[in-house]
């Protein structure tokens, strides 16, 4: 059967997810359709065991994953999580999803994603550092900056980057910048990555808000998960005169009708390390989130989270997929009959990897922008990708997940034939 490549495909999993949305767009790729098992088959999938010696000198075993889906648009480019729930299957799937999220925004990569199986909140920082390296290492083989660049994604920072970066130069025997990107500034890093991510949930909030006639001023915002992406795309919408009336992250789950006081969530952030006990802030059940009525939602936390059961109850006017993957199939149908406007993540989110292409370009050439010009760069080459995928959505009546995918797979699947088939 199509689809059932190094893993049996787990019933509503990420890559089940990902399979249904290829079958969606293959009916709009025209002649290209003929490539379309490309997009089933990951190209290459390395599982590596990594061991270190723990602080109490016993050693322990580790799984890790680094998984290359398509190339044939460049290099393999996608994230990093350290995650106790990290498998080959949902690695495999946000490969695929980056090679489609780097298409949609037409920049220069193919897809790619690694992941640890652990929980780094119970390893000391000299036992992160060891199980980084080691992985590095393991991975070394695949990776490269004219390979595969990974970056940071859950649970792994720019810390970890920097020990990626050391490890793989050391390995080279010289300075490659260039194999990571997400670094800290003073090792190649590019300003503006941290909030780049949100910035371009917001970025395409704006884009989608002009031409629904929705004014962001005013606007509620209903935000879940309020890491890198949720906490930026947040403060972003506040500044421009939304109200951000209800957040969730692994903390719980506040609300103001009013709209919650930014500076306040952010503080609690810092103090906390999570939103719960935010002063001001009615707690609600965590399962009351997708009750709470609202212009825009941003699902910014893991993927499946829109399940058809939430789907059913959610109260808005516009999804902006934060995350990779949130919303299951069956939920942006009910969405969809709805009249709800899901905005997909890879065309949401892709304000991170935008960034970390900028970064990459920028350590090649060791010249590097400013924070202005990155943020100036990445509104353009976000509007004018949305662009293409709003005029495809309107032109073949379809939602704009499918857009983006026949948008994206339409330029995969081109490169694909005409590279041809080697040998």
């Amino acid at each position: 059967m199509n689809g059932l490549s190094y893993v049996a495909t787990t019933a509503g999993g990420p890559w089940a997810t990902y399979l249904e949305q290829v079958e969606r767009v293959v009916p709009y790729l025209g002649h290209l359709s003929r490539w379309a098992e490309t997009l089933r088959r990951p190209k290459r999938a390395l599982i590596v065991d990594i061991p270190i010696e723990m602080d109490d000198g016993s050693i322990r075993h580790f799984e890790g994953f680094r998984v290359q889906h398509n190339l044939s648009r460049g290099p393999g480019k996608g994230g990093v999580r350290f995650h106790p729930d990290v498998t080959l299957e949902e690695v495999m799937a946000l490969s695929a999803w980056m090679t489609v999220k780097n298409a949609a925004v037409n920049l220069p990569y193919g897809g790619a994603k690694g992941g640890i199986r652990v929980d780094p909140k119970t390893l000391s920082k000299k036992e992160l550092e060891k199980l980084t390296r080691r992985y590095t290492s393991e991975i070394g083989l695949i990776i490269g900056p004219d390979k595969d660049i990974p970056a940071p994604d859950v649970n792994t920072n720019a810390q970890i980057m920097a020990w990626m970066m050391d490890t793989y130069s050391m390995n080279v025997g010289a300075t490659a910048t260039g194999v990571v990107t997400g670094k800290p500034i003073e090792l190649g890093g590019s300003l503006g990555r941290l909030k780049s991510t949100g910035r371009g949930v917001f970025v395409i909030g704006r884009e989608v808000a002009r031409r629904i006639d929705l004014p962001i001023n005013g606007a509620r915002v209903a935000v879940q998960g309020f890491g890198n992406v949720g906490s930026a795309a947040a403060e972003l919408f506040a500044g421009n005169g939304a109200k951000i009336v209800a957040v969730q992250d692994h903390t719980g789950t506040v609300y103001n009708a009013n709209g919650l006081d930014i500076a306040e969530l952010m503080a609690t952030l810092r103090r906390d390390g999570g939103i719960g006990k935010c002063p001001g802030a009615e707690v609600i059940p965590n399962e009351q989130f997708w009750d709470v009525e609202s212009e825009f939602l941003i699902p910014a936390a893991l993927e499946g989270q829109l399940t058809p059961e939430r789907a059913k109850r959610i109260k808005t006017r516009v999804v902006l997929e934060g995350a990779n993957g949130p919303t299951v199939p069956e939920a942006d149908d009910i969405l969809t009959n709805k009249g709800v406007l899901v905005v997909p993540d890879v065309i949401a989110n892709a304000g991170g990897v935008t960034v970390s292409y900028f970064e990459w370009v920028q350590d090649i050439a060791s010249f590097f922008w400013s924070e202005d010009e990155i943020n100036m760069r990445l509104e353009r080459i976000l509007s004018e990708a949305f662009r293409k995928i709003w005029e495809t959505g309107q032109q073949h009546k379809i939602p704009l997940r499918t857009a983006a995918f026949v948008v994206a797979c339409s330029r995969i699947l081109q490169a694909r034939e005409e590279r041809g088939l080697y040998p």
